[in-house]
């Protein structure tokens, strides 16, 4: 009874408290054996010896050897659990901080890939606003050195063409059309360096819409385009520069005419943005695309596919315009399709000072 005692297992907090006196009874054990032996040699003394003396005591000393190995093992194996659950336990926090150094190198690397994508934005946008620059100034001193002769030239063609005869009248007709594609292009490039100042009013798109189509659609290339405008009547107007906002309307349009063969259709579109104060207006047309390796190179200035029919500063002029209102151009063009333009205007400009007058159409 009190070996089974002595060696019964406990659990829970009694089993924790036992484990410090394991190396207790370890030490005590060979003290009772001893005090046994030293009992036994007194009566061996005193008495007679029986004949069975030896294998009780030989019993006696292997039951203590097994107790002592007993003890001895358990305290091993519970020593070894406690360095087993402690490993396990370092384990699992190297485990953790691996797996968070792994989240924070994700982490880094998505912000080192954003900045990359940011960084070359600004590149981007540096480029331009140093190639505005440089045209500003280009735009600023070629304008007088060219404009004045140019009118000198113009007025003489014409006072020739009055005297010149049916022969000569063609020749001097190629002369004016040269020195007007000249003005054009130089009152283009000052426009797209030097916007003017902004004339805020409110602009319904709608009636902006049907007033453009009607002043583009008396020209021969839209004669056989259908041109539909397909804004909501009641889309709330926005405040803008009704001038700049109709010379985009018409660049656009224009742009969209040239790529379209006749049967064709060119459609405007407008609708304001979900959960934004922002009206995206689109120019659709069916005509011939534009290959993907030009797309990107559509918004340079002097940049055209037009050679002899254009001076590549119509969608410049207008990225200027719609940049000026705080807005964003976009193209989207498939070849053989046709191209959508998105513009993204602000309903309102804030900041700015709006004329209190009537609606302004064009």
């Amino acid at each position: 009874m009190f070996l089974s005692t002595f060696l019964k297992p406990r659990s829970g907090t009694a089993r924790r408290q036992a484990g410090g006196a394991l190396h207790l009874r370890v030490l005590l054990l060979p003290g009772i054996f001893a005090f046994l032996l030293c009992a036994n040699c007194r009566a061996a003394d005193s008495t007679p010896r029986p004949s069975n003396e030896g294998f009780w005591g030989g019993f006696a000393l292997g039951l203590m050897l097994a107790i002592v190995a007993v003890v001895f093992s358990r305290t091993r194996l519970k020593a070894t659990d406690r360095e087993l659950a402690r490993l396990q336990e370092l384990v699992n926090h190297r485990e953790y901080e691996r797996n968070m150094a792994q989240q924070e190198l994700v982490r880094r690397l998505e912000e080192e890939r954003e900045l990359a994508k940011e960084k070359m934005q600004f590149e981007s946008q540096l480029s331009d606003y140093e190639k505005y620059a440089s045209l500003a100034q280009l735009a600023l001193g070629a304008a007088h050195e060219i404009n004045n002769p140019l009118l000198g030239i113009l007025s003489h063609l014409e006072l020739e063409w009055r005297d010149a005869n049916e022969e000569h009248r063609e020749e001097i007709e190629q002369c004016i059309e040269g020195a007007k594609r000249i003005s054009s292009a130089v009152r283009g490039l000052l426009d797209y360096a030097r916007p003017g100042p902004l004339t805020l009013s409110k602009v319904h798109l709608w009636r902006l819409a049907e007033e453009t189509m009607k002043f583009v659609g008396h020209q021969p290339m839209f004669r056989q385009i259908e041109l539909r405008n397909c804004i909501a009547p009641d889309l709330p107007s926005i405040t803008a520069d009704a001038n700049q906002l109709s010379q985009i309307l018409m660049n656009l349009l224009l742009n969209a005419a040239q790529a379209t063969a006749p049967g064709g259709r060119i459609t405007i579109l407008a609708d304001k943005v979900k959960f934004s104060e922002l009206i995206e207006l689109r120019v659709c047309d069916t005509g011939s695309g534009i290959p993907s390796d030009i797309l990107p190179h559509v918004f340079e200035p002097f940049f055209t596919t037009k050679r002899g029919r254009g001076t590549g500063l119509g969608l410049s002029i207008t990225q200027s315009y719609v940049r000026s209102h705080g807005g964003e151009i976009q193209l989207e063009s498939i070849p053989g399709c046709g191209t959508t333009v998105r513009v993204t205007l602000p309903i309102r400009q804030a900041g700015k000072t709006v004329q209190h007058s009537e609606e302004v159409i064009v």
